[in-house]
């Protein structure tokens, strides 16, 4: 079946690498454009792009997937199918009518669990136990088209944001090719998204990272892996913005809410001692 992949970031690569190997040709890969990183801003390509020239393969990186040129380009490779992973903008009906099987998206939590952009971030602040990824067909709603298959994966204890979506693209581009294959034999099943337990995940501001101490040292917790390594958790001290990470919980509880305990070997910060057994951990240190 001949595709076209979309996406940008790291977590997309493992799904495009996982397509080319498979029995599937990958015509062309589109990303968005070029951006300005690192510390002398200068433009750099996605990581989807990037891995794409290696390949080979053409790399479309249009303004906007709306653009009438793009729209026309991906007339003109007619794929069969777009596997879009992580691409980093809303795709509209134009775009979407163009393959015979449409656009399908790999998803990183059960949907309809955290619909939008940040769905593994807001899984860890939540306390979720179980997470994992969803391949659907894309509509023009927020993740909400039918969904194609489904997998699970435990949130460990001391997962980040980072590592917890390293599993999930992993796992989920395994589960992005078998849908693929499926779609092509023609004996995969369509399954609408139930209208209850919706749940969104917005993306993370630099304001939302920001660590309130008069929360449950199991919520900051949450709080600071949710937040890493993007857009990273902070507080501030003496006036001055301090970066968390990586933090552990303690039993000491001797500490109110946002004094510091400081020894040669760690520093301790209190937090909001609730009357559950569970929350007895109230003090922060960093890991050594």
């Amino acid at each position: 079946m001949k595709l076209v992949f979309a996406g940008t970031p790291d977590t997309a690569v493992p799904s495009l690498e996982a397509l080319v190997a498979s029995r599937h040709d990958v015509a062309a890969v589109v990303t968005r454009p070029d951006a300005a990183a690192g510390r002398g801003r200068s433009l750099r390509p996605s990581p989807v792009s990037e891995a794409a020239r290696a390949h080979g393969i053409e790399v479309l990186t249009p303004p906007s997937p709306s653009d009438p040129q793009f729209v026309a380009r991906l007339r003109e490779i007619a794929p069969d199918c777009v596997p879009i992973v992580a691409y980093g903008a809303l795709i509209r009906r134009e775009a979407l009518d163009v393959p015979a099987f449409g656009w399908i998206n790999l998803h990183f939590s059960v949907l309809p669990a955290w619909r939008g952009a940040a769905p593994v971030q807001r899984s860890i602040m939540a306390g979720d136990e179980v997470t994992g990824a969803t391949v659907f067909s894309l509509v023009e709603a927020l993740d909400a088209g039918p969904v194609l298959g489904s997998i699970t994966e435990r949130i460990r204890d001391d997962d980040t944001a980072g590592t917890l979506l390293a599993r999930l693209a992993d796992f989920g581009s395994r589960l992005l090719v078998d849908v693929v294959d499926h779609v092509e034999d023609g004996d995969i099943g369509v399954v609408p998204q139930p209208e209850e337990n919706v749940s969104y995940a917005p993306k993370l501001s630099t304001d939302e990272a920001r660590v309130t101490w008069n929360r449950p040292a199991f919520a900051i917790d949450r709080h600071v892996r949710g937040c890493t390594p993007a857009p990273g958790a902070w507080t501030t001290y003496a006036g001055e913005r301090l970066k968390l990470g990586p933090v552990r919980p303690t039993d000491v509880d001797s500490l109110p809410p946002g004094e510091l305990e400081v020894t040669k070997r760690e520093v301790r910060v209190g937090s909001f001692k609730c009357q559950f057994p569970v929350s007895r951990y109230i003090a922060f240190a960093p890991c050594a």
